[in-house]
């Protein structure tokens, strides 16, 4: 060719210098549950919590003085102790002195990998919730109101945290296209921004971590606890041996679910 003589990035390699662009992380959501906005978290320094759950009692209607002095009769409410045990969650690499990489990229990777691993213990200890009574296949925002419903039967009236696969996600979003739902805000808004955004009174998330036959769960913020010893961190730490660094992210947490009556996991039927 007549230019083979001309210097460039194609013939002369060990010259050109590469530039770094903005690394690009694997996809990974947010954690649901870390900032304790759905689930309460607990601090529990030892690493243990204990969760106290008081049943029911029944109150007596007095009508009229059974005899004089006689004292109204006392109740006692049984009591169940609910203890929760701290798990470590941990992801570790190695980082030679060789290239001067950024260990706080290594850090945000691991970070990552810590609070998914939580969030999917969450998930799977939420399956222990009661199963729906009512519910359908694929999921429709009926399905949310029948849910809710089996809440309240059970006397929570407190505020309801409903997650769902993003497949169900998206049937619900279908469901409120329809024209069941045509010209309301509801549907306005949640067309608008994606979002599911608050259904029967449920405020609506959805999470990649929801998997096998369960859609989803809906519950209240007393139906579980999160035991929190050390949220989520980031060590660096000199290894001589390795010629570089220990970077190790971790995080001092245990779940469980406290009340299986105030949420319930909605199943494929």
């Amino acid at each position: 060719m007549a230019n083979s003589a001309y210097a460039s990035g194609f013939n002369t390699d060990a010259l050109f210098v590469a530039a770094k662009a903005a690394t690009v992380f694997a996809a990974h959501e947010q954690s649901l549950f870390l900032g304790g906005g759905m689930i309460p978290v607990v601090n529990a320094p030892n690493g243990l919590l204990q969760v106290p759950e008081l049943a029911a009692v029944t109150a007596t209607t007095l009508t009229s003085e059974a005899a004089p002095g006689v004292d109204l009769d006392a109740v006692l409410p049984a009591d169940t102790k609910n203890t929760i045990q701290c798990d470590i969650y941990a992801a570790r690499s190695v980082l030679r002195d060789l290239g001067a990489i950024d260990p706080a990229e290594i850090g945000r990777v691991l970070g990552n990998a810590v609070s998914k691993a939580f969030d999917t213990a969450v998930m799977a200890e939420l399956d222990n919730l009661t199963a729906s009574t009512s519910d359908s296949d694929p999921m429709t925002v009926d399905a949310l109101f029948d849910a809710a419903a089996q809440i309240r039967g059970n006397g929570e009236t407190g505020a309801l945290m409903g997650i769902v696969s993003a497949a169900e996600a998206a049937n619900l979003m279908k469901d409120i296209g329809s024209t069941a739902y045509a010209g309301g805000d509801f549907q306005s808004e949640a067309m608008r921004n994606g979002f599911l955004g608050t259904v029967a009174g449920i405020r609506m998330f959805q999470s990649s971590y929801i998997t096998g036959t369960n859609k989803g769960f809906v519950f209240s913020g007393d139906a579980a606890r999160i035991a929190m010893q050390k949220n989520v961190d980031i060590e660096v730490g000199r290894r001589p041996e390795a010629v570089g660094s220990d970077i190790v992210s971790s995080l001092h947490a245990g779940v469980s679910v406290i009340d299986a009556g105030r949420g319930v996991k909605l199943v494929n039927v």
